[in-house]
């Protein structure tokens, strides 16, 4: 998979437009994000690590933080989406409320600041 608009422009609709708002979302919350790759996804990186990953799936949509941790917190509580370790599935007909999508893009940032500052 290539960069993160390379693999956008490979979507049909709507998974193109779901994902590119995504990804246009983090970037705007986000300075400083760059395209790459992690774990074979296009993702967007912050500070030379991966931030997060928005995949269009076969059954909908998933994101992925690269970060148990930062799942977790987000959905405690919350229930409706089925999840992996590392990462949220979604649908189109139940999207993630922008809130938690939020709270999944500046808790990982938070972490990869968090782990830096430690150097």
């Amino acid at each position: 998979m290539g960069t993160v608009t390379e693999y956008i422009a490979s979507l049909g609709e709507p998974a193109r437009s779901r994902v590119e708002g995504l990804i246009a979302r983090v970037i705007a919350a986000v300075s400083g994000t760059e395209e790459g790759t992690s774990y074979g996804m296009a993702a967007l990186r912050y500070r030379g690590k991966a931030l997060v990953s928005v995949l269009a799936t076969k059954q909908g949509y998933s994101v992925y933080p690269f970060s148990s941790e930062v799942v977790a917190a987000v959905l405690e509580g919350l229930e409706g989406f089925d999840s992996t370790k590392g990462g949220i599935r979604f649908t189109e007909e139940s999207p993630l409320p922008d809130s938690l999508f939020d709270a999944i893009v500046s808790g990982r940032r938070a972490e990869i600041d968090a782990s830096l500052a430690k150097r």
